[in-house]
């Protein structure tokens, strides 16, 4: 009688026989499966924060693309003041271009959360770089002032890869405040390290090379970063189609103390970059940058604040003491080592305000339109620099370099008072909860 296919067939676990070597051997019927174990989780919150699938990919590209930001201007005042022998007039293009961004920026960012990063970044940054190279063409050629104004303007159209940087993290680490933290304090760093690494290569490159040579690498980095950066589609937050019920930034209860915030930060930015200038030269501002990037990627080591705005206020009240400090240097003694040191201790304000403060903007700012509030934050900021430089220029011409340091501490102080001033801050969406 044939025995049932249950006695026939070995569980599992039977091992099966066979020959090897000679001699009669058992082997397992299957291979167990290896278990997988996971990697400890590193404890650093970068390394974690670079983890992020895609995170280092558009990471590189926003790198090579922010490089420019602090090489153009530089490289532009070189070249047009090399070629027509007057500061007077570099400084009035540059400051056109300025104005201009104020202006435009805004409305390239609104585009950018409408229509989504790569549909308006790259037609955006093309014509930012064709206006650079229009630039280097009239001033080659010796073309008549105005086409210097007009090609300069421009590149205006440049997008503000900062924040679609953030934009991204906010993204992929929508509800984890801490992730967000040390986002905020990384893009922060990658800021001041673009700014204090620009100006030297645009200096080299011009000086080593030919007075264009700033400029023209600067927009080949540019339209190169933002290429790559716009070609990681997989971690691009979604595109936001504007609706009749959606609200600009600017009406969102906080934004307009937040934007004063930014505009007197701004100011103690351009104050103390004009002064120190003149009392010591630019050098010795990539000390300032130093400090500013050692806190930045410090402050998002630490945990999240609870309390956003008292956050803030601390660390205004900070930049407002250690602000005071190149005023004494420079009151005290004529020592430039000396000087160097305090700047060096009055940027380790810097990041940590400015993290806090993007922190409150993404906080305020309505779903879908991160781009356009983020970058307003900034075109504040930058009208705060313009206004500062011309502050601390005055101070410099009437009153000395000395008395000038006066201006980047009044300027602090006066952000201060906004953000203590500012009720709306308050609010539980604003200055706490978990971020959007």
């Amino acid at each position: 009688m044939p025995r049932s296919p249950a006695t026939c067939t070995a569980p599992p676990s039977t091992a099966l026989l066979t020959v090897a070597g000679g001699q009669l051997v058992a082997v397992p019927r299957a291979a167990p499966e290896r278990v997988r174990r996971k990697r400890p989780a590193s404890g650093n919150p970068y390394l974690r924060l670079l983890a992020t699938p895609g995170a280092r990919a558009f990471t590189a590209g926003n790198l090579i693309a922010r490089l420019p930001m602090g090489m153009l201007g530089v490289s532009a005042v070189i070249m047009i003041a090399g070629s027509r022998g007057s500061y007077a007039l570099a400084g009035a293009v540059t400051a056109t271009g300025l104005a201009a961004t104020a202006v435009v920026a805004p409305f390239t960012a609104r585009l950018v959360d409408r229509y989504g990063q790569a549909r308006i970044a790259v037609p955006a940054t093309a014509i930012a770089v064709l206006g650079s190279l229009a630039l280097v063409l009239c001033v080659h050629h010796d073309a008549p002032a105005w086409t210097l104004f007009a090609a300069y303007a421009a590149t205006a159209t440049t997008p503000n890869t900062g924040g679609m940087s953030r934009a991204r993290w906010a993204h992929l680490h929508r509800g984890d405040p801490a992730a967000l933290h040390t986002a905020n304090s990384f893009e922060q760093a990658a800021d001041e390290l673009c700014f204090m690494l620009g100006p030297v290569l645009a200096a080299v490159l011009c000086g080593a090379l030919f007075p264009e040579a700033g400029t023209l690498v600067g927009a080949f980095l540019l339209m190169t970063g933002v290429l790559v950066f716009a070609a990681q589609r997989a971690t691009e937050p979604p595109p936001t189609p504007r609706t009749r019920t959606a609200v600009s930034p600017l009406r969102t209860p906080g934004m307009p103390a937040l934007l004063a915030v930014f505009l007197a930060t701004g100011a103690v930015f351009g104050a103390l970059e004009v002064v120190s200038i003149a009392h010591a030269g630019g050098a010795i501002l990539a000390l300032q940058a130093a400090g500013s990037c050692a806190a930045g990627l410090l402050y998002g080591s630490l945990r999240p604040a609870r309390d956003v705005h008292r956050r803030l206020l601390l660390c205004l009240t900070a930049m407002t003491a250690l602000m005071s400090l190149p005023l004494l240097a420079t009151t005290s003694t004529a020592s430039l080592p000396v000087l160097a040191l305090c700047l060096l201790l009055a940027g380790a304000a810097t990041a940590p305000t400015m993290v806090t403060g993007m922190t409150l903007v993404q906080r305020a700012t309505p779903a879908g339109r991160l781009n356009e509030g983020m970058t307003l934050s900034v075109t504040a900021l930058l009208g705060g620099v313009a206004a500062g430089a011309a502050t601390g220029g005055w101070l410099v011409e009437h009153a000395g370099t000395v008395s000038g340091y006066a201006a980047p501490m009044g300027a602090a102080a006066l952000a201060l008072a906004v953000a203590a001033e500012g009720g709306s801050l308050r609010r539980p969406g604003v200055s706490g909860g978990s971020a959007r």
